[in-house]
């Protein structure tokens, strides 16, 4: 069985807001200089969920996969660490960061490599938290999707997953090829071993362009069109506080309802 992951570098979750400044007139976000680049947690979780699949007996190889960045090898190189097989970096240049067009590279990228049986990617992105890549790769490659999966299984050529409800759980089975979105619910993922790590450096990482998996720029135009960011800015929260007078407490309650009645609050 074939297994492709799909990650992405993001700024670190866990950074100051401060270390983030928005351009208003490019509308797009600039990291401050020294920001970390990690993998996106949930990107991490799909990986868990592809390690597990394997170790509960499924002969599987694992490739991670990421569009982005010469910096995204970083992210690629951790998921080798925690223990999958290849890795497959597409750089994005000429790719805007739009979720339709990452899902469409991703896409191209899968079916360069040949027979598929299984792909999973993390619920959203730490990032932009837009959360359609998954969908959009499903859609662009023919195949079922299951979202927001806490468990999965795979039994022969059946796919068994349980996925998570806004009030409570229910268990999907489908056919391999499928894609599912892997949830925070499945659990912490592991951390890779000094071993793993030093295995890591002697995993292939390939590294392709938008030629090579035949994404010419007419289809990029395409998909970049679909979506138009109207405006990227820090909103403004401007608060006041009034203070209600009177001679006792019966005048101010009272003071208190008349302020609530104008502004048609009660």
């Amino acid at each position: 069985m074939h297994i492709v992951v799909c990650v992405k570098q993001v700024p670190d979750p866990e950074a100051a807001f401060s270390m983030l400044k928005v351009d208003e007139e490019a509308r797009k976000v600039v990291p401050a200089s020294g920001l970390q680049l990690v993998m996106s947690p949930f990107d991490e979780q799909a990986i868990e969920a592809a390690l597990r699949v394997r170790e509960n007996g499924t002969q599987a190889k694992i490739t991670a996969i990421s569009v982005g960045p010469e910096s995204a090898r970083n992210v690629l190189k951790h998921a080798l660490a925690m223990g999958a097989d290849e890795a497959v970096l597409v750089l994005n240049e000429g790719l805007q960061d739009i979720a339709q067009v990452t899902a469409l590279a991703l896409s191209r990228a899968i079916r360069s490599l040949g027979p598929v049986d299984l792909v999973l990617t993390g619920r959203q992105a730490a990032d932009w938290d837009a959360g359609v890549v998954g969908c959009g790769i499903a859609e662009l490659l023919g195949l079922p999707v299951v979202t927001f999966a806490r468990k999965v299984e795979i039994t022969g050529q059946a796919l068994r997953v349980e996925r998570v409800l806004a009030d409570g759980f229910e268990t999907i089975e489908a056919d391999v090829p499928a894609v599912v979105t892997i949830s925070n619910e499945l659990g912490v993922p592991r951390k890779p071993t000094l071993r793993e790590t030093m295995r890591a450096a002697r995993k292939p990482l390939a590294v392709k362009s938008a030629a090579d998996i035949d994404l010419a720029p007419k289809d990029i135009t395409r998909f970049a069109a679909v979506v138009t960011r109207e405006r990227l800015y820090v909103p403004v929260k401007e608060a006041t506080c009034e203070i209600i007078t009177g001679a006792d407490e019966r005048a101010q309650a009272c003071a208190l309802a008349e302020r609530l009645h104008d502004a048609r609050l009660i």
